[in-house]
């Protein structure tokens, strides 16, 4: 059984940063790419930012030069380091990984956190 738990939402002034980390846990043998999606209120759900496995990174124009995503394999993580908040950034921010939870490492199925709130006021 794999989760997905992630930390570092809170509230922050404009202009302010915050740090999200995502950990995977359980019966992980491989991930492969992994990303942070969020959602406002009254709004679709948005891919804000995703990292591939050898550490190939794409960002949602918005937060281009902003936000910067990166991963730790060793300790399963996927961080958003989220700089020059705006309060259009405010929302629930869900991590997801492609994760392979057998040896069959070709295998991969998505898991998703819970979801931690960003709240950024102006």
């Amino acid at each position: 059984q794999v989760q997905l738990v992630e930390s570092g939402g809170g509230v922050v002034q404009a202009g302010g940063s915050l740090r999200l980390s995502c950990v995977a846990s359980g019966t992980v043998f491989a991930i492969n790419d992994m990303g942070w999606y969020r959602q406002a209120p009254g709004k679709q759900r948005e891919l804000v930012a995703t990292i591939t496995d050898d550490d190939y990174t794409t960002y949602v124009d918005s937060v281009k030069g902003r936000f910067t995503i990166s991963r730790d394999n060793t300790k399963k993580t996927v961080y958003l380091q989220m700089n020059s908040l705006k309060p259009d950034d405010t929302a629930v921010y869900y991590c997801y990984a492609y994760i392979a939870d057998t040896i069959v490492v070709s295998r991969v199925y998505d898991y998703w956190g819970q979801g931690t709130q960003v709240t950024v006021s102006s």
